[in-house]
């Protein structure tokens, strides 16, 4: 299977079959949709010439369901200035936008003097004789009650769960980024805050990343921090985190989709996207 998440055929982004969501077979899912507009963000912010800024702030709203068709990614500039640039991009299946971005992009400097509280215990990756160094796509690890693996039945329960993943490629031929990974990953927020027992039963309408820097590598986690639940509206967040330590914030707000729940009680893949059971 090409492990790539879409084509490029002139203009448009075709979704290959790993773009396929597990809610419904003519569905990507948000992982291919937030890589896409990740990636429409980064060229816009090369296009103006901003090398000198990182993204710091990241949101995606997921308001109808991105069909596997050809789609396209548009962008707008929306304020440029010294030391930030906010950028905001639609992806769009013929004339119908399906999800919109916005990016904010900070200028790093340096840090303000004075003391301010921070959080001493942070999420660390999975041991390297478990997980090995790598920027090559492979199945994610999960750590919950069960201790790190890629075997997606174990984690079928109610405890605090992370995940260490390497972000897919969104397009074929190309080069994937550091931002277009943690961009990509952090649709997994989903997993990680709103799968339990019965498997994933809320299903996530927004996406909002917030990075102090950018990943070192392709290879980045996710741990689970808090989750509410009231009345079929559920708010999840969590630590976004790679092997160089925390790098900021996960949330995604949910809604409760009880009625086709995606269980993994039965599910395991190898590295090339093959599902075995």
């Amino acid at each position: 299977m090409n492990l790539s998440m879409f084509t490029l055929e002139n203009d448009q982004l075709v979704p290959g079959d790993i773009a396929r969501s597990m809610w419904s077979p003519d569905q990507m899912h948000g992982v291919a949709v937030s890589g896409a507009l990740a990636r429409g963000l980064e060229t816009k912010l090369a296009e103006i010439g901003r090398t000198d800024l990182i993204p710091a702030r990241y949101t995606v709203d997921l308001f109808q369901p991105a069909k596997m068709a050809p789609c396209t990614v548009v962008t707008e500039v929306i304020r440029e200035g010294r030391r930030l640039a906010l950028i905001d991009a639609a992806l769009m299946q013929g004339d119908v936008r399906v999800a919109r971005a916005s990016c904010i992009f900070l200028l790093p400097t340096e840090n303000a003097g004075g003391e301010v509280w921070t959080a001493e215990d942070h999420p660390v990756p999975p041991p390297v004789d478990v997980a090995p160094v790598s920027d090559q796509p492979r199945v994610p690890f999960f750590k919950s009650d069960a201790d790190w693996s890629q075997s997606f039945p174990e984690h079928q329960n109610a405890g605090r769960k992370q995940t260490w993943q390497v972000g897919l490629p969104v397009v074929d031929g190309e080069a994937g980024t550091p931002f277009q990974s943690v961009a990509a990953i952090a649709d997994g927020t989903s997993m990680v805050v709103n799968w339990g027992t019965e498997g994933v039963q809320y299903i996530n309408t927004d996406i909002t990343l917030a990075l102090a820097r950018k990943p070192v590598s392709m290879e980045v986690g996710l741990s689970a921090t808090d989750r509410v639940e009231i009345d079929g509206i559920a708010v999840g967040t969590a630590e976004v985190y790679d092997r160089a330590g925390p790098l900021g914030t996960a949330m995604v707000t949910s809604l409760a989709n009880g009625k086709r729940p995606v269980s993994f009680e039965n599910m395991e893949y190898t590295d090339e996207g093959e599902r075995l059971s």
